[in-house]
């Protein structure tokens, strides 16, 4: 049966508004026959090097060698920027647990850095505080005077989207000849003066997980402009194997590869990107104008020299002017049938890392109290939107939930 269309010609709104779905509108389905009409399926064949080549030619970077999740890809390009067990490696505290896991698997512990106010990234003013205050050079390399460790990296995630005020970073950085290791998960298309996130560090790391505006339903990618880190990532995720025909291994490698399938399915999306980017900016921009005449609830800010893909929507609610909180919100959304989510509890909090020092200013457990993601899936329909701010903004009157006392 033929779908029908709203009068604006945008699909009607559906009975549940998923929070951000995959969007499969291109080639992802011939590729995928391909692969299995050829018996290409696993972690090699001719989609893997395509879509390798694809993100390398996308960034204007030398290399990009594919891996099985944004975490493996993490994990390898501390490996590679010479993180060894005992260093320290800063982290942002608002993140995703993945980058902090990452240090942890290659035996290093992470010093937690706080976010700026303003954007939301990892904060470079507490980055050069920690690293010229805090730290001191001896034999030839920075140690932490609490901790006495060696800081071998830093490791910036581009948060929701949008960039980390990187230069201010890298100019302390390079003073000490620390490597950054970039972490671009959420930013695929995004841009810091003119310069594409995941060109701005050493080593970038990508995902491509089933909310990731590029998906292959899961997989990453190392990316970087050096033959030799390139050619020792894809060593080390194909189980350090040092013979074309003997089995015979040198060191520790890892089961990081990429299948062909997925690969196929990334060329497909690929293909897609800048119409994907520009479908999240447009949902980022509805949002803010239906949200302009609602007190209490404010979007994030794109900095003057930022480009943001606006992976996640997300807005701050100020429980005294809007008159529910955050949790309340995403409850009430809930009941609608609206997917929404809390942001991420900040890694100082977190018990898994329980005892990591920590760079603290206050923004991060401020935005993890009042922040929400909304639905922002590329292919959200205008009807579906409509109902979303339609929904928030009889919450913010009362009449979403019995009128206010």
């Amino acid at each position: 049966m033929a779908s029908t269309r709203s009068k604006r010609g945008s699909p009607p709104a559906t009975a549940s508004i998923p929070l951000s779905v995959p969007e499969i509108r291109g080639n992802e389905w011939r590729y995928i026959k391909e692969c299995l009409d050829t018996n290409w399926v696993s972690s090699v064949g001719p989609f893997v090097d395509r879509f390798e080549r694809m993100m390398a030619e996308y960034l204007g970077a030398e290399h990009a060698v594919a891996t099985v999740n944004g975490t493996a890809a993490l994990h390898i390009a501390l490996l590679l920027a010479g993180v060894e067990p005992g260093d320290e490696v800063l982290v942002p505290t608002l993140t995703f647990i993945s980058p902090a896991n990452a240090v942890r698997y290659a035996g290093a512990v992470p010093v937690f850095v706080d976010v700026e106010p303003e954007h939301w990234q990892m904060d470079p003013g507490l980055v050069s505080e920690f690293l010229e205050r805090e730290c001191r050079w001896a034999d030839g390399a920075l140690h932490n005077k609490a901790t006495g460790r060696r800081i071998a990296a830093v490791l910036p995630v581009h948060l929701l989207g949008h960039p980390v005020d990187v230069d201010p970073v890298l100019e302390v950085v390079r003073k000490y000849g620390l490597h950054v290791v970039e972490d671009a998960t959420e930013s695929l298309g995004a841009m810091y003066k003119e310069r594409p996130v995941g060109k701005l560090g050493d080593i970038a790391c990508f995902s491509f997980n089933g909310n990731k505006i590029v998906t292959t339903g899961g997989g990453g990618m190392v990316v970087t402009d050096d033959d030799e880190l390139a050619s020792r990532a894809k060593y080390l995720t194909t189980q350090a194997k040092d013979h074309p025909v003997e089995y015979v291994h040198n060191e520790i490698g890892y089961n990081y590869r990429l299948s062909n399938l997925l690969a196929a399915i990334g060329c497909a999306q690929m293909e897609q990107v800048d119409g994907y980017v520009a479908a999240k900016r447009r949902i980022a921009a509805s949002y803010d104008q239906g949200f302009e005449d609602v007190p209490g609830i404010s979007g994030m800010k794109e900095a003057s020299w930022a480009f943001s893909t606006y992976w996640m929507y997300t807005a701050l609610v100020d429980e005294a002017e809007f008159d529910m909180d955050s949790r309340a919100l995403l409850a009430a959304l809930e009941e609608a049938e609206i997917q929404a989510r809390p942001l991420w509890q900040p890694m100082h909090l977190s018990r898994a890392h329980a005892g990591a020092q920590s760079v603290l200013s206050g923004v991060s457990e401020r935005l993890y109290a009042q922040a929400i993601s909304l639905p922002c899936s590329v292919g959200l329909s205008t009807a579906d939107q409509e109902r979303v701010l339609d929904t928030v903004r009889d919450l913010a009157n009362g009449s979403g939930r019995g009128g206010r006392a």
